[in-house]
């Protein structure tokens, strides 16, 4: 009822579960997984808040309003582990999660998943929005890999 996902689609998010690097994601970015869920470094990031992380149910759900409330429940868990290992590593003095559903909403990925952000006073990323751009492996690695450790 509240779908926008074209039927030809092809998430970019179900490419990196089955083991496949896409256009911005390759599988390096990976910092956690389970039966359930993935969770990797976003391509894409606001000029004051490096290192943000994507959580992902490895069903393909398109928003809010079709994920059962168990997996929303574990996705929310983890992403909660991960605000904690941000902490600690990045010592940002802060974090945000985000969710968009629908256009309107800002999704542009047609499956549900949590941004992740760490935070820093003045960083002005409500201001900065518009100014996120895609950064490269390189720029990505030092982040997953401090994340990783937490979850080994």
């Amino acid at each position: 009822m509240y779908n926008h996902e074209p039927s030809d689609y092809n998430c970019p998010f179900c490419k990196l579960i089955r083991g496949e690097d896409g256009y911005w994601n390759r599988q390096e970015d990976i910092i956690y997984e389970n039966e359930d869920i993935l969770v990797f470094i976003s391509p894409k990031w606001w000029p004051k808040n490096p290192g943000g992380v994507i959580v992902i149910s490895r069903n393909h759900v398109e928003n809010i309003y079709d994920i059962p409330d168990d997996l929303l429940g574990k996705l929310y868990i983890v992403a909660k582990r991960i605000a904690l290992a941000m902490k600690q590593s990045y010592s940002c003095d802060g974090i945000s999660f985000r969710q968009h559903n629908e256009p309107a909403g800002n999704q542009d990925v047609w499956h549900f998943h949590i941004h992740i952000l760490p935070r820093w006073e003045n960083d002005n990323l409500y201001i900065n929005h518009k100014k996120s751009r895609h950064f490269g492996l390189e720029s990505r690695q030092p982040y997953a890999e401090k994340l990783k450790i937490f979850f080994k």
